[in-house]
């Protein structure tokens, strides 16, 4: 029995990070999907409007405005709104500062959250396509004529651009091993029934499929839901980059990730309907696959190590694999005490992995206690 349990958990645990692409790569293939190229066509382009969330950004807001501004698009088709989530600092006062420049401000009656402003910019946004971004990140002078070129394809009901973060130095990051592979990850399943999550900084989306817009879901997977019960996909443009400070302080990475993953719960859980394959096909096989059960590998991780203790003495076989269990989390406890290792390859991707687990655990058990979250403050960079 307990032999079994092993086999089992092990499967689960490598399920999510290693057996689903591979089945998502055959998929792929064997359904002969295009690829998510920017459709060129000679048609008039669609109106813009560009929504930019903030919460007492006033030292900023300046910056990201006056980059918005730079934004190649035809201005008679292109609008800039700034939803402000009751911000109690000047950051309303600076926006309104831009008002002769076509910068509008739409502040929320109520502190509600990111999803509730945002709505609200939805209801007087004029554009037929709303590009969503926050303060922090820094969109390049013709990264929206190369979004809305996606939406050429009338099989598209959203567009996310990629990140890439800009470390402390003035260095841009984001090029590591995992990174890459969680970029192939989502072409592969854009390409297949469209992406399970957006890029929350930066993507874009038709204005008809924001109708149905639930305040207390990431907006970055409610948009890749209505996408797809509309019969839509929301794909990946590699092409199109936002760039972003990484945290000042690193030891709030983690907290970040807890707050994620308790909103990405939250918003599974309230439109738990993604999960019925008969009613969203392969689009549930990813939501499945790519965030349940990446949610659940830490309990199968730990699951897998407890079992692997008990029949360690079994054979050599389960010997080798309960050390070696070991030996992988004992270098990321070390490496945890010493930074400095982490500038090995090796090490720095298995303690990212474990790092990472663990934050999904902890969220998970947060989540599970009633822990929700709705309101927001943005995290320093």
């Amino acid at each position: 029995m307990l032999t079994f349990l092993f086999w089992l958990f092990c499967i689960a645990a490598l399920y999510s990070y290693f057996i689903y692409p591979l089945v998502l790569r055959v998929l792929v293939a064997r359904k002969g999907v295009k690829t998510n190229a920017a459709v060129v066509s000679s048609s008039t382009a669609a109106s813009v409007s560009l929504i930019v969330t903030a919460y007492n950004e006033e030292l900023r807001v300046r910056a990201k405005i006056e980059n918005s501004l730079q934004l190649e698009f035809d201005a008679s088709a292109f609008e800039i709104i700034v939803a402000s989530d009751c911000s109690s600092d000047a950051t309303d006062e600076i926006v309104r500062e831009y008002a002769d420049r076509g910068v509008r401000l739409v502040r929320a009656p109520e502190r509600l959250g990111k999803e509730h402003a945002q709505q609200c910019a939805i209801e007087k946004a004029s554009g037929e396509i709303l590009v969503f971004s926050d303060v922090a990140t820094e969109i390049p002078a013709d990264a929206i004529k190369k979004l809305v070129a996606y939406f050429n394809d009338p099989s598209v009901g959203a567009v996310s651009s990629e990140d890439r973060f800009i470390s402390q130095n003035g260095t841009v990051a984001g090029e590591g091993a995992y990174v890459k592979y969680e970029m192939w990850l989502r072409q592969q399943e854009s390409r297949l029934a469209g992406l399970v999550g957006l890029s929350g900084s930066f993507f874009a989306v038709r204005k008809s499929l924001c109708s149905d817009w639930d305040i207390h879901s990431p907006s970055d997977f409610n948009t890749a839901l209505n996408t797809a019960k509309a019969g839509l996909r929301a794909v990946t443009a590699p092409d199109v980059l936002g760039f972003y400070q990484d945290l000042k302080d690193p030891s709030k990475e983690y907290q970040r990730k807890i707050r994620t993953v308790i909103r990405g719960m939250t918003g599974l859980s309230r439109h738990a309907e993604v999960l019925r394959f008969g009613k969203f096909g392969f689009f549930s096989f990813q939501v499945i696959s790519h965030k349940l059960m990446r949610w659940l590998t830490p309990w199968f991780l730990l699951a897998l190590f407890l079992t692997n203790a008990l029949i360690a003495d079994d054979g050599v076989f389960y010997f080798l694999t309960f050390f070696a269990q070991l030996v992988f989390y004992c270098v990321a406890v070390v490496a945890h005490f010493l930074p400095n290792l982490q500038s090995i390859s090796i090490i720095k991707l298995v303690y990212f992995f474990v790092q990472v687990n663990i934050a999904l655990l902890d969220a998970g058990i947060k989540f599970i206690a009633g822990q929700r979250m709705t309101t927001w403050k943005p995290s320093a960079r």
